[in-house]
């Protein structure tokens, strides 16, 4: 777990090995929400870059009938 501090301005430093960890860029966009009681970042990826990352994911649960 990592902590940061928020400056004056309300801004935080996104610890090193989170950003290497999410392959974070500078001037990359990230998608903020709130969540119960915490926030909650997602950075954005390009649709070329999301290409393929489901691959292998179990997908046998089961469905409602009328989902059938």
């Amino acid at each position: 777990m990592e902590t940061v501090k928020v400056s004056p301005k309300f801004q935080v430093v996104i610890p090193r090995r989170l950003r290497e960890r999410l392959d974070i860029r500078p001037g990359q966009r990230v998608q903020v929400f709130l969540y119960e009681d915490r926030l909650v970042f997602i950075p954005l990826r390009s649709m070329k870059k999301m290409r393929g990352f489901l691959k292998g994911i179990d997908t046998t649960f089961g469905r409602e009938r009328d989902r059938l």
